[in-house]
């Protein structure tokens, strides 16, 4: 059944916009008097095509928060779960969805559904929206009759990845502000206290201090030249990210992101909760191990874990276990494998995963704790010598000029 997008009066004049679904454009226009609203324009949605998709998907992905994403999968859950069957579920869903977009995106996957084709099916033609853990998560719950179920782990699994992510980034904007109020309070020390201060040492004619010649030097430097010192600080900035891009380049700043101090713990565990999360998400709602891999393959982010990822599949087509091939890796943590081989010979290899991100996500976020605790009392010391070094560059031309006075 097409889907219309429409722009209407209601009965107390105001201009409302929506969606619905009709037979043909004048079904669209009674179903919209019908409500109590007069249409001023109607006009048919992207037609839901195999070869438009991935247009379409780009369309639909902008403007939908992965908030949004997790209530519409939960919402499903819960409609299914009381035994309402799956168009209906998507009708109680579009209606109870605020943001525009979504709703049509909804919509389409309904008019999908609808004409036959499966739920998997139709996400597959919203890519943008729907990841490919998503998609065959809902695969496997269609194939095993377990949808809601599928759907409400999903929802879960999407809030714990969401959560973990705002914890990271709650901890990291404190000491990030404090930087930019650093930087920001050093550059008017230099470019306009400094000066206004020791002007009047340039002009007599006694010898100053060194320190005092260091801070005057630094600070005509920083005035005359702060173009350049921007321009260098933003051309690394952006030389680094394409380096990065660059396949020999991610694959260096991947290793080292693993394998370097400080940071390499750090790094191994939030690749270990990510890895251990999806993995045990996945294999709780049936989609075969093999397949799994594949899928966790594209959301590690690292080069050198997907490449381990890889060789590992290959291993356990051939009959080997996982904590096998894994064993001895410099990039996974020992407990992992540890707990991964427990999973395989206890047969429970879901579980063990997911009390093995669990413990990850826990020292993930400890570990940022405390290091934003310790980086604020490093720029307070830093900050510190800088003001420290400042006055006494001023105050010593002042002392000697005292004692030649007297």
């Amino acid at each position: 059944m097409p889907v219309f997008e429409y722009t209407a009066l209601d009965s107390s004049g105001k201009k409302c916009k929506g969606i619905l679904d009709a037979d043909s454009l004048s079904a669209a226009r009674q179903k919209i008097r019908s409500q109590g609203s007069y249409p001023v324009s109607i006009k048919q949605a992207s037609t839901r095509k195999k070869q438009q998709g991935s247009i379409l998907s780009r369309q639909i992905g902008r403007g939908v928060k992965h908030e949004e994403i997790n209530i519409a999968t939960r919402q499903l859950a819960t409609l299914l779960g009381a035994g309402i069957p799956l168009i209906p579920s998507l009708d109680g869903l579009i209606q109870q969805t605020n943001n525009a977009v979504l709703k049509k995106s909804i919509a389409q996957i309904k008019d999908a559904v609808n004409e036959g084709n499966s739920l998997t099916a139709a996400l597959e033609e919203h890519p943008r929206l729907f990841s490919s853990i998503y998609i065959n998560m809902v695969r496997a719950g269609e194939a095993s009759g377990s949808l809601d179920v599928v759907l409400e782990q999903l929802a879960e699994f999407n809030e714990n990845q969401q959560a973990l992510r705002s914890r990271i980034k709650a901890a990291l904007t404190y000491p990030f502000i404090m930087a930019i109020i650093c930087l920001l309070v050093l550059t008017g020390l230099l470019v306009f206290i400094v000066p206004s201060i020791t002007s009047v040492f340039e002009e007599s004619q006694h010898a100053l201090p060194l320190p005092t010649i260091v801070l005057l030097a630094i600070s005509d430097f920083v005035k005359q030249y702060w173009w350049l010192l921007t321009g260098m600080f933003i051309g690394s900035g952006i030389g680094l990210r394409a380096y990065i891009r660059h396949p020999k380049g991610k694959r260096k700043w991947d290793s080292l992101k693993l394998t370097s101090p400080p940071f390499n713990d750090l790094n191994q565990k939030i690749a270990s909760a990510r890895l251990g999360r999806t993995l045990s998400s996945l294999l709780t709602a049936g989609v075969p191990l093999t397949i799994s891999l594949k899928i966790v393959r594209s959301i590690v982010n690292n080069v050198m874990l997907a490449e381990t990822i890889d060789e590992a599949s290959e291993e356990l087509e051939k009959g080997h276990s996982l904590s096998q091939f894994f064993k001895g890796n410099r990039y996974l943590p020992p407990m992992l494998v540890q707990m991964i081989g427990v999973g395989e010979q206890s047969g429970s290899l879901d579980k063990m995963l997911a009390k093995a991100a669990d413990a990850y996500e826990k020292e993930v976020e400890s570990k940022i704790l405390a290091l934003t605790s310790l980086i604020e009392p490093i720029m307070i010391l830093f900050m510190g010598i800088v003001v420290l070094f400042v006055v006494v560059s001023i105050l010593l031309p002042i002392f000697e000029m005292n004692q030649l006075i007297k």
